[in-house]
């Protein structure tokens, strides 16, 4: 059997880990209506570090050894800012408005690899950055009676999330992706504690399940994310996180009675479009840069 090319192996890892954060989502807001936000993202870093533990069993105290304990550190600290500010999003907005703001991930993205890693970002993925941050903006809707700080939440989790992708892009160019996931989960139970303490009170009845569900799947789905980035190229399989809307819209509809308006799917759907085109300019310039000698020039305005 021919193996299976690596850009496709990255495209399934990253539906796979949309799914599964989906769901997560669905579990975090079923959780708030009787639960803290800062204990809702304790009990998913626990519950999601006993899921990884397997990981350190089969690998061993040794593989956790590494020069980069500081990075690690850094992007822990950032990822667990961007979990709380996008767990009270979920928790306080429409599930389709929360996680529609969050596809603006990419667009942070984009700015991010170009900041961060020096990506040089020609006119065209400039163009559909501004595009999709005109999207943002019909979603968010500022000035208007609709407007709430819950979507301003919801946005700077998404900012914090960027610089989080861009930092596992960076650690899996040297750390192995099992590494990326025991760190992280190590790192995040401590420092959820911390805050969770502050408003702790015990789960009660089923609400266990959703907490003990958002660590599986949290967990789960990061699993899938860090090999997927391990794999292929941040700016292409982000967009691929746009399967997340139509699963919350269908459980919002089902368990909250929600309805997606006109607005936000207007919005997304930008959004949406802007995503599409930078993972097609990624695709195509990557294949160019496969084709030809390193000292062939860009097209101007690409």
């Amino acid at each position: 059997m021919p193996a299976i090319p690596h850009h496709f192996r990255a495209a399934a890892l990253m539906l796979g880990s949309t799914m599964f954060f989906g769901l997560m989502v669905v579990s975090i807001r079923l959780a708030s209506a009787t639960l803290h936000t800062f204990e809702i993202a304790f009990f998913r870093n626990f519950f999601g570090l006993i899921v990884a533990l397997p990981l350190l069993l089969r690998h061993g105290p040794g593989f956790l050894r590494t020069t980069q304990f500081p990075r690690y550190l850094f992007r822990c600290v950032i990822g667990i800012c961007s979990m709380l500010a996008g767990f009270w999003a979920i928790g306080h907005l429409p599930l389709a408005q929360a996680v529609s703001l969050s596809y603006s991930t990419p667009l942070f993205v984009t700015i991010a690899a170009a900041a961060m890693l020096n990506e040089q970002v020609r006119a065209r993925r400039w163009t559909a950055v501004l595009l999709g941050f005109i999207g943002v903006l019909i979603i968010v809707r500022p000035g208007t009676a609709e407007f709430s700080m819950g979507a301003i939440v919801a946005v700077l989790a998404a900012v914090l999330s960027s610089i989080v992708a861009i930092q596992i892009k960076q650690l899996s160019q040297t750390e192995p992706a099992d590494r990326i996931v025991i760190y992280t989960t190590l790192l995040w139970v401590p420092m959820s504690l911390l805050p969770a303490l502050s408003v702790w009170q015990w789960p009660q009845g089923i609400t266990w399940l959703w907490v003990v569900a958002a660590g599986v799947m949290g967990t789960g789905g990061h699993m899938l994310w860090t090999r997927a980035l391990k794999l292929g190229e941040v700016s292409a399989l982000t967009p691929i996180s746009f399967m997340q809307l139509p699963i919350v819209a269908v459980f919002g509809w089902w368990l909250f009675d929600e309805s997606l308006d006109r607005w936000t799917l207007l919005g997304a759907g930008i959004i949406f479009a802007a995503n599409a085109y930078i993972a097609h300019r990624e695709a195509t310039l990557a294949k160019r840069a496969a084709t030809e000698s390193p000292t062939s020039a860009a097209k101007p305005g690409e």
